[in-house]
């Protein structure tokens, strides 16, 4: 089963930017599907935004026009987001689905945005 480590979290100002990444432990097939979810304490995990192959994305509204997904090379996403206000502190996981089933999550990292 594939694993997936997450990294670039950190603590930021308000209206900073970061750039989190996803990493496989192998190429990530091109039908699959790679997301990036967000949680907070006593909330449910919601999608940031998911990409499949090289140009299908998909966003949440509430973060539409300050992220963006892409696929870097064989085995890792990234998440670029800029323009960070408060409320995007979470734990942020990487997920991926593969449409025979095998889904997997990383362990997921940390991003605090200071008002």
């Amino acid at each position: 089963q594939v694993q997936l480590v997450e990294s670039g979290g950190g603590e930021v100002q308000a209206g900073e930017s970061l750039r989190l990444s996803c990493r496989a432990s192998g190429p990530i097939s091109a039908i699959a599907t790679v997301g990036w979810y967000r949680q907070t304490p006593g909330n449910e995990r919601e999608l940031v935004a998911s990409i499949r192959s090289t140009a299908v994305r998909n966003y949440a509204d509430s973060m539409k026009g300050r992220v963006t997904i892409s696929r870097d090379n064989a085995d890792t996403v990234s998440l670029q987001m800029n323009s960070l206000k408060s409320e995007d502190t979470a734990v942020y996981y990487c997920h991926i689905h593969h449409p025979w089933g095998s889904d997997a999550w990383g362990q997921g990292t940390q991003v605090t945005v200071s008002a």
